[in-house]
């Protein structure tokens, strides 16, 4: 009988410990990745361009789902024209900028129950995140009025803001031989909110000119991460 209650016992414990096993897996705690955006600028001119811009990112992998990134990026940023049909103002610029953001992504992986569903298998991949940083703008713009020449646009050709960053993506994550997300291919949405007038270099006093919200400008990304460094095990 008490032979019996342990054997028992084992099997319980070899069953718990399976469930577990199945639940989880082995991942690097690093990752170093690059991507390319197709970026375009929400600023106080008429007219807005896309362009395309570039960056590296190191990971830190809280748990496989929850990876905090400090990204490198360079890029363009190009509104208004000469013409009045560009800006009623002719006001341009162009931002060959620079910037360094960090931000959490969270994905769902870490919130659901996917072992035994293809369709949660799929969902689990997505990813909502949220940061901040700063964005270095090197702007070149009309700064005298074409239709008045002796208007000077107020502002400042370089300066810094700081942005905050919203995304919302997916990652293919691909494994190998033993199993651990060696890499990933990432595609995304990130909407970049800056605080300050220095995206478009133009400071243009609200009482002259139509200024309802700060600058912003968006990116659609494809990106690509190698993971490496220390191991750890992630359960469900």
């Amino acid at each position: 009988m008490i032979l019996r209650k342990y054997i028992l016992l084992a099997v319980v414990v070899c069953f718990a410990f399976a469930a577990r096993a199945q639940g989880g897996f082995n991942y690097n705690q690093f990752g170093f990745g690059v991507s390319a955006s197709a970026i375009r600028p929400f600023a106080d001119l008429k007219k807005n361009y896309t362009d395309y811009s570039i960056a590296a990112n190191l990971t830190y992998y809280y748990n496989p789902y929850v990876p905090i990134v400090l990204e490198f990026q360079t890029g363009k940023l190009r509104g208004g024209g000469d013409a009045v049909t560009d800006d009623k103002d002719t006001r341009k610029f162009n931002n060959n900028f620079k910037a360094v953001v960090l931000y959490i992504n969270y994905g769902l992986g870490d919130a659901i129950d996917y072992d035994r569903s293809a369709f949660l298998n799929f969902v689990k991949n997505f990813y909502g995140g949220i940061g901040g940083g700063f964005i270095l703008n090197n702007v070149k713009v009309n700064r005298y009025s074409l239709l008045q020449p002796d208007y000077k646009f107020p502002g400042k050709d370089k300066s810094v803001n700081f942005t905050v960053p919203l995304r919302i993506g997916y990652e293919i994550k691909i494994y190998d031989d033993l199993r651990y997300p060696k890499f990933g291919i990432d595609f995304g949405y990130q909407h970049n909110i800056t605080f300050g007038e220095g995206l478009d270099g133009y400071a243009d006093p609200t009482s002259k000119f139509k200024n309802n919200s700060p600058d912003q400008y968006r990116q659609f990304t494809v990106g690509l991460k190698y993971n490496f460094g220390s191991e750890s095990s992630y359960y469900k």
